[in-house]
């Protein structure tokens, strides 16, 4: 009767690591595709087949932009139904703040960055550039940048 018992036990938690694993399976290849988004790796690759412009908009009533205020992006593209911003600061050289929001309806997250704090911004002034991007099946391709500056 102990035999029985021990191989029916086995046999439950056999099946129970089994359907575990194939949760994780599961989450992990949810998360790969939804990283991609929707057509991506379509038209040309690399450099891309059109062109876009982005330009700074300030929130908030700011005049200009300010260590720990919030900015978004005005974005126009052909090149893509699902275009990205891709937003870098640096300080003296070094990066300091780093995102990528998608810029389309159904993107998660919001459209909108926050000009730090960061572990690695805690204060002061820095310099950034925000590219409009699309994704490919060669990686992130740039279709328009700009720069501006974050005072203090």
């Amino acid at each position: 009767m102990r035999i029985k018992s021990v191989l029916k036990h086995s046999a439950q938690a056999l099946a129970e690591g089994s359907l575990i694993a194939l949760l994780v399976v599961g989450l992990m290849a949810g998360s790969v595709f939804a990283a991609k988004p929707a057509g991506a790796g379509q038209g040309k690759p690399g450099g891309g087949s059109g062109t876009g412009t982005i330009s700074l908009a300030l929130m908030d009533g700011a005049a200009e932009a300010h260590f720990a205020a919030r900015v978004t992006f005005n974005v126009s593209t052909t090149a893509t139904a699902y275009p990205y911003v891709h937003l870098m600061c640096s300080q003296n050289g070094s990066l300091v703040a780093e995102g990528r929001q998608g810029f389309f309806p159904t993107a998660l997250g919001n459209e909108w960055f926050y000009l730090g704090p960061t572990p690695a911004w805690q204060s002061g002034a820095a310099d950034c550039t925000a590219n409009l991007e699309k994704y490919t099946s060669k990686g992130w391709s740039v279709l328009g940048s700009t720069t501006f500056h974050v005072y203090e």
